[in-house]
């Protein structure tokens, strides 16, 4: 039985006693060993949802600025999630606001909790992020533009922040704070310490990448999952593998290498053919703790629900597909929206994504597959 259920379905309490007791158990200073890892994974339900940002917010700045932040559609969207038997989301953080006013996002943050319990939902949260552009910033965000994928989102931290060892302070202050302040807390499934921490965005920001910024990340990346550690996090750490070969951990580079020894379970990002994914899956199950897919899912470069899916779910292998609703992220559009824009034209099918802005699903078989294999029927 999972925590979730031993909690109860309708309270959920930051310091729930079930909680707390479960939690002293596993809290940890190091790295989980691959029993400890193992005895957390099967007190979980197949873990299966979706990559969610609400479709009112084109980045993590506006999703949790307090004038953005719009709990009002994160009920509707999540109850939409619930509806088709979703049980997990990864949700992205950002230290800014936490530097702006860590009380009123610490207060968010709880807020965004609450509705996905009342949903049955847990969260699996990320703290920082390579990916996209490198120069957030507070305050109203840009309109998307029009016809690319993704044209809003932000690193966490931002370049000024990577390359200032003085703004790091800052930074293990946000995680601690963050991790600290949830760290008991049986709505929150885990902690992805870096999302594609190597990635360098070429070509969407090829000009604004620091060109030192795999040598900075390999210094920081440790240190944030040591800060994790230091406030106390009871659940799991990770950070998702996304580029190499899985199969010789001692092959990987030094940056993916961080990453495979520091995570308590281990997570990876596929967006191919469900034959790789078998592979990758297989290749990752060699090491014997418990493997979750953080993303995955691109219609046209055939990583679909139908081809994942009931290969994840065969294998207990959470699966959490990128993403939920159509709306300013424009993530249904294809990756090479950067380079040729869809202003004149729609794709011919969808990249991400599962509803459509108003809630009707964007294909009426993936959503009946997904009940039927969360077992929520028609």
């Amino acid at each position: 039985m999972s925590t979730l259920k031993k909690c109860g379905t309708g309270i959920f309490l930051a310091l729930a006693l079930c909680s707390s007791l479960q939690a002293e158990s596993r809290a940890a200073t190091s790295r989980w060993t691959e029993q400890q890892a193992n005895d957390w994974y099967a007190q979980q339900p197949w873990l299966v949802g979706s990559n969610y940002i609400p479709a009112t917010a084109i980045n993590q700045l506006e999703m949790w600025q307090a004038d953005s932040f719009d709990a009002q559609r994160i009920d509707l969207e999540l109850g939409w999630a619930e509806s088709i038997g979703f049980n997990t989301m990864r949700v992205f953080l950002h230290d800014l606001p936490w530097q702006q006013d860590a009380a009123g996002f610490r207060q968010r943050i709880d807020t965004f909790l609450s509705i996905a319990a009342k949903h049955h939902i847990r969260i699996l949260f990320v703290l920082f992020d390579s990916v996209w552009d490198p120069n957030p910033q507070l305050g109203k965000q840009r309109t998307s533009t029009p016809g690319v994928h993704n044209s809003g989102w932000v690193q966490s931290p931002g370049a000024a922040a990577l390359k200032d060892s003085a703004q790091w302070p800052r930074l293990e202050a946000y995680v601690k704070g963050v991790v600290g302040a949830f760290a008991y807390d049986s709505r929150v499934l885990g902690w992805d310490i870096w999302n594609e921490p190597s990635n360098t965005n070429v070509p969407a920001y090829r000009e604004n990448e620091l060109p030192n910024k795999k040598e900075i990340v390999r210094e920081l990346l440790p240190k944030a999952f040591a800060w994790a550690r230091e406030a106390g996090a009871t659940q799991p750490l990770t950070s998702g593998l996304w580029e190499g070969d899985y199969a010789k951990s001692e092959k990987l580079d030094p940056i993916a290498k961080i990453q495979f020894e520091q995570s308590d379970v281990l997570s990876f990002h596929n967006y191919s053919k469900p034959a790789v994914f078998k592979k990758q899956v297989r290749e990752l199950e060699k090491y014997h703790r418990p493997v979750i897919c953080t993303e995955y899912m691109a219609r046209p470069r055939k990583s679909t629900f139908a081809g994942i899916l009931p290969i994840a779910k065969a294998n207990k292998v959470g699966a959490i597909n990128w993403g939920l609703v159509a709306g300013k992220t424009q993530t249904y559009l294809p990756w090479d929206s950067w380079q040729k824009p869809y202003t004149d034209r729609q794709p011919k099918v969808w990249f991400h994504e599962i509803f459509r802005t108003d809630g009707t699903p964007y294909r009426a078989e993936e959503v009946s597959l997904i009940k039927r294999l969360t077992e929520r029927g028609d």
